[in-house]
């Protein structure tokens, strides 16, 4: 009951027991309890007896509720955060459970809290700082700095780590993360042995990490560090009985030249990264003023990209696919174009690698596909014997609902299956997962023709390549570039062909330029080309007026 105290009870119980002796007593003596005098004795009788359980209980009471009040204060100082001192002993002496249970909890508590500050500041695979940990040291460490020394950020991405996660697994991979957290480890304390600077290690992301030196004697020395990351991570790293090579890819910034805030050399490092990966990987690249040019047209083109959606400013262009026996053509591939306002046509080369990098492929894809479907069933419609072959990026086919898009662009504009033909590059057919590959299957059944792309610029798994849904294979113009030259060339051709027509499958060549080229194809077993020999690319209208032809021969228009 609320505002009842130890000591009020204890007072309580000695009222009772003084009335119950006094009620015994006139039970007792019931001769004399009827006399003044008989019930003052007995009134004495209980007055002293309720005086000596008070007593007797005084003592313990106090020391119980003494006990309770140091347990109270205690508490209310845990829940303002102090959970380091210990338990009173006037606790331990008087209420040894709950002082037990006191500082079991207390212990609990810490515990708890220090494995949630770990988790909000330290990346759980690698033991290294997480972004938000990395972040607040920088920045703390940008404020303190002095301000003569340099100071240098590196922005570190592995080059092949998506390959280990996909071939071994994601335990395989966390596992090669925290041997390139060691590995970035030893290369920070070899600096501090040089009389270098300690530095902050941080994991922002995946494979990303990050790596800042408060104080450096100038860029060269920026520059050793990267070179000293480079040589430790190119060592292989072994992984039970698998050996995985690894690189980086590394930009790098200094203060204050390429930035004085932390977003500012984050900036700049990650700009100089994806220029290190786009001229090469494995390599280490500074900031300079002209990749922030490059950075800034990179971006101005994707927001294009966007625009030019809306406005509608891309067409196709189409390519006819030869067979050298008849001069039939047999497939038209379309072939994007910018028509840019301000710019010459822009080729796909140009643009495609930026929407397949910000995400715009996705809905260009989805323009290609919803054209191509269209004219393909204007063409069957006009009996245009010819497939229109179209390419599939990897960031279309990591759509979830890829196909579902693919079959409605189908059903909108009635497009026969057998007049579309999905082309796949080489590298992506050899990581499809099952999902994927049962869908192209039912697309193949159905009359899609299915074809590999640029095929002999990857590292093809022939055992893979017999068990893919696939008609056709496209060799690259790399593998014939020099055939008409090149004996070794020509070997290596011929024996891809020889693998590809033994698999059962159709060749086509592609990027063929020269009557020398063709006719030793033809020697050595190839009847289907594409490449500007035969035609360049060009317009719906005009690739209609040259190549369009009804099955009797006669030249048609659409």
């Amino acid at each position: 009951m609320q505002g009842v105290t130890l000591k009020s009870r204890a007072t309580a119980f000695a009222c009772a027991a003084g009335a119950l002796v006094f009620i015994l007593s006139l039970v007792l003596g019931q001769g004399q309890a009827t006399d003044i005098l008989g019930i003052g004795r007995s009134l004495i009788v209980a007055i002293l007896c309720g005086t000596m359980s008070w007593a007797s209980a005084r003592q313990a009471v106090v020391a119980a509720a003494s006990a309770i009040d140091r347990a109270t204060e205690r508490l209310v100082a845990a829940a303002h955060g102090d959970l380091q001192s210990p338990v009173p002993p006037e606790i331990v002496a008087e209420l040894p459970d709950l002082s037990v249970a006191m500082t079991s909890l207390f212990s609990q508590v810490r515990t708890n809290l220090d494995h949630v500050q770990t988790l909000a500041l330290f990346d759980q695979v690698t033991g290294l700082a997480n972004r938000t940990s990395f972040c607040r040291q920088v920045e703390r460490l940008l404020a303190e700095r002095d301000e003569v020394a340099s100071a240098a950020l590196f922005f570190i991405d592995l080059d092949g780590f998506k390959g280990v996660n996909d071939t071994l697994g994601h335990a395989a991979g966390d596992q090669l993360l925290a041997r390139v957290a060691g590995r970035l480890r030893e290369v920070v304390m070899a600096q501090v042995s040089a009389g270098i600077s300690d530095a902050v290690i941080g994991r922002l992301a995946g494979d990303e990490f990050t790596m800042f030196f408060p104080q450096l004697p100038g860029r060269e020395s920026a520059i050793r560090i990267a070179r000293a990351i480079q040589f430790a991570l190119s060592e292989r790293f072994d992984l039970g009985s698998q050996h995985i090579e690894l690189g980086a890819s590394i930009g790098i910034a200094c203060y204050p030249d390429h930035g004085d805030t932390l977003s500012a050399l984050l900036r700049s490092a990650d700009i100089a990264m994806y220029h290190a990966k786009h001229e090469g990987r494995n390599r280490a690249e500074m900031f300079t003023a002209e990749l922030a040019l490059e950075a800034a047209d990179r971006a101005e083109l994707e927001r294009d990209l966007l625009l030019a959606l809306q406005r509608d400013e891309f067409i196709l262009e189409f390519q006819p696919q030869v067979e050298a026996t008849s001069g039939r053509i047999v497939t038209a591939e379309a072939l994007i174009r910018w028509a840019h306002p301000e710019r010459d046509m822009v080729m796909a080369g140009f643009f495609v690698p930026v929407a397949e990098e910000s995400g715009a492929i996705v809905a260009l894809g989805d323009w290609v596909m919803g054209r191509v479907c269209e004219t393909a069933a204007r063409w069957s419609k006009a009996d245009i014997g010819q497939r229109i072959a179209v390419n599939i990026s990897s960031r279309e086919l990591s759509q979830a609902d890829f196909f579902l898009r693919l079959r409605h662009a189908m059903a909108a504009h009635q497009t026969p299956p057998q007049m579309l033909e999905l082309e796949i590059s080489e590298s992506l057919a050899m990581e499809m997962d099952s999902r994927v590959l049962g869908q192209l299957k039912a697309l193949r059944d159905e009359g899609v023709r299915i074809a590999i792309d640029d095929f002999g610029t990857g590292y093809s798994n022939l055992s893979r390549l017999k068990e893919l849904p696939v008609d056709r294979v496209k060799i690259d113009r790399s593998l014939v570039r020099d055939i008409a030259i090149s004996a070794e060339a020509r070997t290596i051709c011929s024996a891809v062909v020889g693998l590809i027509q033994g698999l059962g499958m159709e060749v086509v060549v592609e990027g063929v330029e020269s009557e020398a080229q063709m006719e030793m194809l033809r020697v050595i077993g190839c009847t289907l080309f594409q490449g500007y020999h035969f035609a360049r690319p060009m317009s719906e209208q005009d690739y209609l007026s040259r190549f369009a032809v009804s099955p009797l021969g006669q030249r048609r228009t659409v």
